[in-house]
């Protein structure tokens, strides 16, 4: 089997490690597939013009942790518990083995393993950071689509123009401004989801060996894009006030950084928010070394508190950042709506960039919409949603009060659909999946959410799509799992008398 990695030979962070980084991520998220033979130490090495002992390195280190396993005179092969049990969608066939021999570009996807491992088989989706059906306008929404399309059928035959359509994007503009955002309707690009626009950002100024600093831990689809890209990734760690800025200053004398990706309102998965003073300092940051931050906004809309601190787009007078806001979460997921605001030749190139993408983004979600972006709409429909939504919150926290166990911490958001749970140091979270997909039950386990060295003892919790009995039900559930695997640490570790 073939194995694509591009290596950086200008960067602090070992060969080995490289190599070790890159088989990780492809097997914890599914591309390398339990029973997988890996390729050799000599072809491995030839193949990337490094010595054996370079790959011995990065092989021993995934043996260690129980990545692969190495049979005597047979080979080396991918032997994960996840990949052990999550083999499903596997085919029995070997006509297709063939295939194995094509070698791809896609370091990991997480992401995408999430949805089909971790989702299927459960009935409460704590994993889902989306918001209940109920508490979205599709009927509405709906009867305008059909009403539309009966009074405008030509809209089925046009294309969009490529940045967006002009009406949907001065809506938007509107709406931006009236949360504080300078931002007009000719700095917008329509995109497919907040994911496009992030795909869009990375195809057009990352390459291979260019240095992206994130937050560990932070989005995961993110991850999965820059990796794609070749990027190497730089993590800083979030405390309560967000993104470490002291460290990553540290970072930043040593490396040059050429984008940083950070959600710094009801952060992703965390909940946190950065602080008034590290969103000045880290805008001084991206002007002191010449870089650009990416500013993901998903989830401001869901906000407990009365006035959630400005976007660092609104801060930001010299073009250093670029600001990505999906609608999709709270008006219509299948809609697919994000948008993409920057300025001066970025937006110019990313607009290239987007006609390169797609031609253009649907021209009747656009219109299907606009009702729905405008102002009056919006303060409406999201008063309701966020009432029910702080009830959610609000029960989800006395229910892990009430019987999770002492040793487990979680954050309390102010914002946002996620509640970041941390076990015991010595829990993982994987080991807490298979018991809890018995039980109908899913969570996202924190591990996916680092880009590397990743901390195991996180779960991430959502509420927002569940209603107060699946709440109940999966929490009560879930910390009588946790529960078990304490008590049973604990008689282990009871004298014998």
């Amino acid at each position: 089997m073939e194995i694509k990695i591009d290596l950086n030979r200008n960067t602090n962070i070992s060969l080995s490690k490289q190599i070790y980084q890159s088989i990780a991520d492809r097997i914890s998220s599914g591309l390398l597939e339990k029973g997988s033979r890996l390729p050799s130490v000599r072809s491995l090495s030839k193949a990337l013009n490094v010595s054996m002992v370079t790959v011995s390195k990065a092989y021993s280190k995934l043996a260690d942790d129980h990545i692969i396993s190495t049979i005597q005179g047979k080979g080396t092969y991918v032997q994960t518990e996840k990949a052990m049990n999550h083999n499903d969608h596997n085919t029995d066939s070997t006509s297709l083995n063939w295939q194995l021999s094509i070698p791809d570009h896609l370091p990991r996807a997480q992401f995408w393993w999430q949805n089909i491992s971790l989702t299927t088989k459960s009935q409460i989706w704590l994993s889902a950071a989306s918001v209940h059906s109920s508490l979205l306008p599709e009927h509405l929404i709906s009867r305008h689509i059909s009403s539309f399309i009966l009074k405008n059928p030509g809209i089925l035959s046009e294309y969009g123009p490529v940045q967006g359509d002009l009406e949907f994007r001065s809506a938007i503009a509107d709406y931006l401004i009236s949360s504080g955002n300078s931002i007009f309707k000719n700095e917008i690009i329509i995109t497919n989801g907040s994911q496009q626009a992030i795909n869009l950002v990375a195809r057009t100024f990352i390459g291979a060996g260019d240095i992206v600093v994130m937050e560990a831990p932070t989005y995961t689809a993110a991850i999965d894009v820059f990796r794609w890209q070749g990027a190497t990734i730089l993590s800083v760690p979030v405390d309560k006030d967000g993104m470490r800025i002291d460290l990553l200053l540290r970072l930043c004398d040593t490396y040059t950084p050429k984008l940083i990706y950070t959600i710094p309102t009801y952060h992703n998965p965390t909940g946190t928010v950065m602080s008034m003073q590290r969103r000045k300092e880290l805008i001084e940051i991206a002007k002191d070394f010449n870089c650009f931050i990416v500013e993901d906004d998903p989830w401001r809309e869901i906000s407990f508190e009365k006035n959630p601190l400005p976007a660092l787009k609104s801060m930001d007078t010299d073009g250093h950042v670029i600001y990505i806001k999906g609608f999709s979460k709270f008006l219509s997921p299948g809609c697919r709506i994000g948008t993409l605001a920057a300025s001066g030749t970025i937006l110019n190139r990313l607009i290239a960039a987007k006609s390169n993408s797609d031609l253009g983004s649907p021209l009747l979600t656009q219109k299907a919409l606009l009702p729905f972006v405008q102002l009056d709409f919006m303060k409406k429909h999201l008063k309701s949603m966020n009432h029910i939504l702080y009830n959610r919150r609000n029960l989800i926290l006395k229910l892990l009060k009430k019987h999770m166990p002492e040793a487990v911490e979680w954050s309390s958001p102010m914002g946002g659909p996620n509640i970041w749970l941390t076990l015991p140091s010595w829990l993982s979270a994987e080991s807490l999946v298979f018991e809890a997909q018995n039980n109908n039950i899913a969570f996202l386990t924190g591990s996916t959410c680092y880009s590397s060295e990743p901390e195991f003892n996180h779960i991430r919790l959502s509420f927002s799509s569940l209603d107060q009995e699946q709440l109940e039900n999966g929490i009560i559930t879930l910390s009588k799992i946790v529960f078990s695997f304490i008590d049973k640490k604990n008689a282990e570790n009871s004298p014998i008398i």
